[in-house]
């Protein structure tokens, strides 16, 4: 692998741990709004999470004729996730404020008719890179953090706390992968582990059968980083603040497709945000399964209020294997991308959105907007 070779290229992605601040408030968010869906699956959320030195607060809107105890479901979350020990100065016993209100009834009135519940616009992408369809970088970097979580919680690797990060960077010659350049994790673990003895142990247990599963090789061990500023001994929202919806970059593509800038976690599918987002990639990743190109990415656009997307496009990249006006028809034939086309075609008014809040939003066979024609 030559870096002088004009030929190659380089890019980086990162996922994050499930422990992680940001995503402790995702998944926050959407164990509420799965809660409500149990009940109600007309349920309207826009639930956004703060986490921060020992504070959980949550504010946006409610509607919904669900009754939940919305306290005992953010903790009973923090808890899962690993935060039990106040030491840590953040835990599921922290102060809780709920700042939770009605859905405004000038967004409820344009929802109630079948339009979006918010404007903007979403992307969704799909290469032939992977099994999934999805970017090799991130597909790489969820699957390093997920076993990070796993070794964790099954005591393999007892010494770790619930907060962490991936970053892999890989090299391309033209569009062909040529190797990993750079593995980075950063991760929390406990005072009785000394930096030299976490390396050799990440290698075996993470980073070695991720790579296997994936048919790469180890990079050589100077390109790989592991916890580059040293000891990290107290995870979470009291060494970083998390928010609802501040990884969007990890929750979609890693930065190799482009982003409306909308979150998703907390939101119904009424918002656009999210449900744009996964027509999009439904959409995309059909594209691409049928061979009528070798990597897409679908645009659309909406209006808060109206039913119909504003805008609707497909870019192959040059990469299409069929005439451009056949993968349009593909895409009308596939799905409705009405707000309420979206919601019917993909099963959306029910409580699946939690597993989303981590290790990213799509890629994951089991999801709706990932299933095959």
């Amino acid at each position: 692998m030559s870096k002088s070779n004009s030929n190659v290229t380089y890019f980086t992605s990162e996922s994050v741990c499930e422990g992680h601040p940001d995503k402790i408030a995702d998944s926050i968010s959407d164990s509420i709004l799965d809660e409500l869906l149990k009940q109600d699956p007309n349920s309207r959320a826009g639930i956004e999470a703060v986490v921060g030195n020992d504070r959980i607060c949550l504010f946006g809107e409610i509607k919904s004729t669900a009754q939940i105890d919305i306290e005992k479901i953010v903790r009973n979350r923090i808890k899962t996730l690993g935060y039990d020990n106040p030491a840590w100065d953040f835990s599921y016993q922290s102060p809780f404020e709920n700042y939770l209100h009605q859905q405004s009834s000038d967004i409820a009135i344009g929802v109630d008719q079948g339009g979006a519940g918010d404007q903007g616009m979403m992307f969704g992408y799909a290469i032939n890179e992977t099994e999934s369809l999805m970017p090799l970088p991130i597909s790489l970097a969820h699957q390093l953090v997920q076993r990070i979580d796993q070794t964790r919680k099954t005591k393999k690797l007892a010494w770790l706390r619930p907060d962490g990060k991936a970053q892999v960077t890989i090299a391309y010659e033209g569009n062909k992968i040529i190797g990993i350049a750079k593995l980075v994790l950063a991760v929390a673990h406990s005072e009785q582990i000394k930096l030299e003895e976490i390396k050799p142990l990440l290698i075996k247990e993470v980073i070695e059968p991720v790579l296997e599963a994936f048919s790469l090789q180890l990079p050589d061990l100077n390109n790989i980083i592991i916890n580059g500023t040293g000891i990290w001994n107290i995870p979470g929202p009291a060494s970083d603040a998390g928010l609802t919806g501040r990884k969007i970059v990890v929750d979609t593509y890693g930065g190799y497709a482009r982003v409306g800038g909308g979150a998703f976690s907390g939101k119904d599918p009424s918002k656009v945000d999210r449900s744009g987002a996964y027509a999009a990639r439904y959409i995309a990743k059909n594209i691409v399964a049928k061979k009528l190109a070798l990597k897409c990415e679908v645009g659309l656009a909406y209006v808060i209020g109206q039913a119909q997307p504003l805008m609707q496009t497909i870019n192959t990249f040059g990469t299409e294997q069929v005439d451009l006006d056949q993968i349009e028809s593909f895409k009308n034939e596939l799905i409705d991308t009405s707000v309420r086309g979206i919601i019917t075609k993909l099963n959306l008014l029910r409580p699946i959105y939690l597993q989303t809040s981590t290790y990213g939003h799509f890629g994951k066979p089991d999801l709706p907007w990932e299933e095959l024609i």
